[in-house]
């Protein structure tokens, strides 16, 4: 049995809609599958507005201030949309936990797993490994994607490589400015 698709794959697909939105429903159906979830979804006019209040649910843990905040941020969420764990086997992907009731719609179902998810992540890794770029907060750079820290270390600030090293450039640039100014 395994925990699928709660825990780190719910928190990064999570990131990966928050930070390029899909279009339309299609869009993110295809970014599950994508990110690991094999099950249909029941179809509702309103998906891909309702995902997307699922998503701006979930940005406001991203964003919180400090780990209560967080907690209590999650807390609501789960109770809002999360069931009583079951065993199920579908799509043969062996047996596993789901922490909602099936036959529900697209939001709903990404609701539950997401909320699950990220408190599975926050509890196992730790409350500090999710958050936003820290190439947004200096001058002149304005990424907000988020980040989710998978890293063994539990050090990850940067949403990229691009962005870690147009940090760094940053850095070196203000340095030598100042190193120049004291000439």
């Amino acid at each position: 049995m395994h925990l699928n698709p709660y825990g780190e794959y719910a928190v990064l697909r999570a990131a990966s809609l928050a930070n390029d939105w899909p279009a339309d429903r299609a869009g993110i159906v295809a970014r599950t599958r994508e990110r690991g979830m094999t099950m249909d979804f029941r179809v509702e006019p309103d998906d891909h507005r309702r995902t997307r209040r699922v998503l701006d649910g979930w940005l406001a843990v991203v964003d919180a201030a400090d780990p209560p905040r967080r907690a209590e941020l999650l807390n609501a969420q789960m109770a809002a949309v999360a069931a009583y764990p079951r065993l199920t086997d579908h799509d043969g992907e062996g047996w596993h936990l789901h922490y909602r009731d099936d036959g529900r719609p697209l939001p709903d179902v990404l609701a539950a797993v997401i909320s699950v998810g990220t408190a599975l992540h926050l509890t196992t890794r730790g409350m500090h490994r999710l958050g936003r770029c820290a190439a947004g907060q200096d001058a002149g750079a304005p990424c907000t994607a988020v980040v989710v820290d998978v890293t063994r270390n539990g050090r990850q600030r940067y949403c990229s490589v691009r962005c870690a090293n147009r940090a760094a450039v940053r850095r070196h640039r203000s340095r030598a400015a100042l190193v120049d100014a004291r000439g």
